[in-house]
């Protein structure tokens, strides 16, 4: 199969990113799209990112697509599918991009298109939302999760991980239950976790704010995505609460099970608590950090282009920078940039952030 004309329903963070990675790929393709917000639109035509406005997800132009694209919280997503079903030929492809996935699968078989959807969720993204933060490289070596439908042809299959594995994502085929289940764990529990970190300090701070002030480091780290979306995570949250509640309940046990040890003074059990997830976080990459030594690090959102990590290296150790480690972030939900470099010190490490930056590199110091 090849894909040659595009639609859109929504085009925030994702799906305007989506949509300017197409065009990046292939300028010749043609991209329609629908938002509620008609400056969405009229900018992303502008820009040159989209061809064509619709007037609603049920505007007759879609019939042309070959494969659109869901891009809206997930109870809309099922709201636009309904009204696509009849519009569209069973040749185009159906797909979403959202974090969660047996709802609109369910609706999806419902409506009888098994055959025709196909799941999608991008693992990336930021805590900013909206197309004004959208950028065509944002997919980039972060995993593209891809739930067929029962029934799929696995040409279709095919041409989605060619066309995933063609914006820069590791495309990856999951069974959308078991995807739900794996993402309670790792994006959504998180969120919640961040929410109630900031509550609570929220809660507990005195008239002076001084908890706010001198909030730094690692709450920082634990909290930033505590500023996304409350829309979308109403969303996710309410979508999949049955696999969150079960992650949720050993993540209740784990912690209530530390306060019994730490109130007991048994130092040994949270010694034992601290080394288990320490020795199981730096199991996830080369480039994983324990709880105690102070890291310096940087994360720099570069274009994925052959001689572009060479150039980085090549421009700090220009300028008398030693690299401790230097990677690709290849599940970007979490952070902002694709590539992280580790320093041994603080000052060599804020020396590159400023180097970077004036080389036109966006640059986070962590």
């Amino acid at each position: 199969m090849h894909f040659t004309t595009y639609g859109f329903i929504g085009l925030g963070l994702i799906g305007g990113s989506l949509a300017k990675a197409l065009k990046r790929i292939q300028p010749g393709c043609r991209i329609m799209a629908y938002t509620r917000s008609c400056e969405t639109t009229s900018q992303a035509l502008s820009d040159g990112v989209i061809d064509l406005i619709c007037t609603s997800p049920s505007d007759p132009a879609y019939a042309d697509c070959d494969i659109i694209f869901l891009c809206t919280p997930v109870g809309h997503n099922i709201n636009a599918l309904r009204e696509l079903k009849d519009i569209v030929p069973a040749s185009c492809i159906l797909t979403d991009v959202g974090s969660v996935k047996t709802d609109i699968h369910k609706a999806a078989h419902e409506m009888g298109l098994d055959g025709r959807f196909i799941g999608g969720h991008p693992m990336t993204g930021s805590e900013k939302s909206g197309y004004g933060y959208s950028v065509p490289h944002l997919f980039e070596n972060s995993y593209y999760i891809i739930t067929p439908s029962e029934g799929v042809e696995e040409q279709k299959i095919a041409a989605y991980r060619e066309l995933a594995a063609a914006i820069g994502a590791l495309p990856l085929v999951l069974d959308y239950r078991r995807h739900d289940y794996a993402t309670a764990a790792v994006s959504h529990l998180p969120h919640l976790i961040a929410a109630a970190l900031v509550n609570t300090v929220h809660a507990l701070d005195d008239s002076d704010e001084l908890m706010k002030l001198i909030a730094a480091g690692g709450f920082k780290d634990i909290t930033r995505i505590a500023s996304s979306s409350p829309e979308m995570w109403e969303h996710i949250c309410v979508s999949n609460r049955e696999n969150i509640s079960v992650v949720m309940d050993t993540f209740l046990k784990l912690l209530t099970d530390s306060r019994t040890e730490m109130n007991a003074e048994n130092g040994q059990a949270i010694n034992d608590m601290f080394r288990e997830s320490r020795d199981y976080r730096n199991s996830f990459s080369s480039s994983s950090f324990g709880t105690i030594r102070k890291t310096y690090r940087i994360f720099c959102d570069i274009v994925d282009e052959s001689g572009a990590i060479a150039t980085i290296a090549t421009t700090l150790a220009v300028n008398g920078i030693n690299i401790k480690n230097i990677g690709i972030v290849h599940n970007r939900e979490f952070e902002e940039g694709v590539l992280q470099i580790e320093f041994y010190e603080e000052e060599p490490s804020q020396k590159a952030a400023e180097i970077l930056k004036q080389h036109h590199c966006h640059v986070w110091v962590r």
